[in-house]
């Protein structure tokens, strides 16, 4: 859920089973898409595990053998290739959402958020888990603010 968006950024909060598990940051809203730099339309977006590709290859490295696969959002309109991960700044995002277990900044300043690999290593293994057995995982963006 998207609570409160910039000119630089989005701040958002991320909710599995109905309960709180991090923060979520953004690229800002743009009326035109520009490629990296201006964040998905709001919907619901099943996850697939991408297990190619040079993000995935950096992340096997860094996680080791809980990494399974890049969270890529499915079927993004006027996206491709979006997935949940880590970073702390909405340079960091191209796009993309990423997880932080602390929040920084202002609604006139721009957001951030820190700790983003701890909140990325807590809520992987259970969504990747629910993508491998079958049951499946979704993501619903929505614009709160």
């Amino acid at each position: 859920m998207r609570l409160s968006s910039t000119e630089h950024s989005t701040m958002g909060a991320l909710y599995i089973d109905g309960s709180f598990v991090c923060w979520t940051l953004e690229d800002p809203w743009r009326a035109d898409k520009v490629a990296g730099i201006t964040r998905i339309h709001p919907g619901l977006y099943r996850l697939k595990l991408r297990a190619e590709g040079g993000m995935h290859l950096q992340y096997l490295e860094r996680y080791g053998e809980m990494h399974r696969g890049m969270l890529w959002l499915q079927d993004t309109p006027e996206f491709t290739w979006v997935y949940v991960h880590t970073g702390n700044e909405p340079r960091h995002s191209e796009g993309c959402v990423l997880v932080g277990n602390t929040v920084a900044g202002s609604a006139t300043e721009g957001w951030t958020i820190g700790q983003s690999r701890r909140a990325y290593k807590r809520i992987y293994p259970r969504i990747a888990a629910a993508i491998k057995s079958g049951v499946g995982a979704q993501i619903r963006i929505s614009d709160y603010a």
